[in-house]
Parts: C-alpha cells; sequence; structure tokens
C-alpha cells in the first residue's frame, strides 16, 4: 500500500458542526471506499435513529459518541452486505505476528499481525466494531485498509 493509503483512517468533521456527519477524505484511491462508507452513514444518521430533529438537525447535532455509532453502523452493513446477509469478517491488527514472511512476499509489519474475527450474527458484528471503533477511525490505525480487507474476507476470495 502507498502512503497514502497508510494513513487513511475514518476522520469525521468536529461533533456538534454543521459538517459533523461527514468524513474527511484527502486524495487519492482511499476516496472511493470513503464514500461509500459516507453513504451509509447518511442513511443511518437520517433513517437509522429514533430521534425527533428534523433531517438536517440529525446530520448537524450529533456528537463524537454519535459519530462512533453511526461509523460503526455503516461498516457493519457494508460488511454483512459483502457476506452475503449471512456473515461478516473484521479484520483488526494485533500485537502477535500470525503470518510469517516467505517467497515474494515482503513484510509491511501490519498484514502480518491481522486477526480475522467472524459474525453470524449482524448485531454482534456492528457490537463488536463499535467496540473497536477506535482501530478504523484512530491516527494510525490503517483504517480503511482494515475495511478493505475486511471487506475481501467477508465476501470471500472465491466470490
Amino acid at each position: 500500500f502507498s502512503c497514502q493509503w497508510a494513513k487513511a483512517h475514518f476522520r469525521f468533521r468536529e461533533p456538534y458542526s454543521d459538517l459533523a456527519y461527514a468524513l474527511e477524505a484527502g486524495k487519492g484511491g482511499t476516496r472511493a471506499i470513503l464514500m461509500a462508507v459516507q453513504a451509509h452513514i447518511i442513511k443511518y444518521l437520517l433513517f437509522g435513529r429514533n430521534t425527533e430533529d428534523t433531517h438536517l438537525e440529525r446530520l448537524c447535532r450529533i456528537s463524537r459518541r454519535e459519530q462512533g455509532e453511526a461509523l460503526a453502523a455503516a461498516l457493519t452493513e457494508l460488511l454483512w452486505t459483502a457476506g452475503g446477509g449471512g456473515r461478516a469478517i473484521t479484520c483488526l491488527v494485533t500485537t502477535t505476528t500470525h503470518i510469517l514472511p516467505c517467497g515474494d512476499y515482503a513484510a509491511d509489519n501490519f498484514t502480518e499481525r491481522i486477526q480475522l474475527f467472524e459474525f453470524s450474527e449482524k448485531a454482534a458484528a456492528q457490537e463488536f466494531i463499535y467496540d473497536h471503533i477506535n482501530c478504523f477511525r484512530g491516527e494510525g490505525s490503517h483504517g480503511v485498509i482494515l475495511f478493505l480487507y475486511s471487506l475481501l474476507f467477508s465476501r470471500t476470495l472465491e466470490r
């Protein structure tokens, strides 16, 4: 992955601002993934929450916690769809090396430490992602790459 991909994570604008619902997207190949997730975030904020706010208020008056909930719901929805509606796989980075470099594979000190977590219930997947949301939105987390790996494993390489 390029330096842009390695730095990419899910970063929202300031909570309680006019653009509190919006992800920040830099230039480069990660924009397409960020915009797909952004669409699901907006869908969740407008239609997935039970609130008395107007449509515009539903988007703007959200806290950091609500941003995390919206991101978890969006990521889960996309992974669940990729998994065919029966499963989702989430990838997280651990401190343990799970794969040793061999052959033409050059170690990146990231991919070797990925651990897979499989879910057969959508609600459990969403709760797990919310509990680990900083793994996707934290600075230096490689959050977009983790999500891309999660999508690939949820979809399966065969499909």
